[in-house]
């Protein structure tokens, strides 16, 4: 129950500032942590009208989503594409920015 509160919040904050969900995708993509990455793109697909909504736009199998976004999902890079682009995002590569 607190996971599914938790998830509607989060996509109550992507709705509200898509800046911010870019943002942390962007952090979570560094990491590298799978498993955190599924989690705010199952929560910015709620925030897109849900994964139907999302699967109807991608022109997916629902279940297909699902499957790649749950816990034990795997994504392949065009499926990604394909949920990030109804979502108004793309995949991209960058530099990795020098400190010092």
């Amino acid at each position: 129950m607190k996971d599914r509160a938790h998830d509607d919040a989060m996509a109550e904050v992507f709705r509200k500032d898509p800046a911010y969900a870019v943002e942390l995708l962007n952090s979570i993509l560094e990491d590298g942590d799978q498993a955190e990455l599924l989690i705010a793109l199952r929560q910015m697909a709620k925030a897109f009208g849900g994964v139907s909504k999302v699967a109807e736009k991608a022109q997916m199998n629902g279940t297909h989503i699902y499957r790649t976004l749950s816990a034990k999902g795997n994504p392949e890079i065009r499926s990604l594409s394909a949920i990030l682009k109804t979502m108004g995002l793309r995949l991209a590569v960058q530099p990795i920015q020098q400190h010092g």
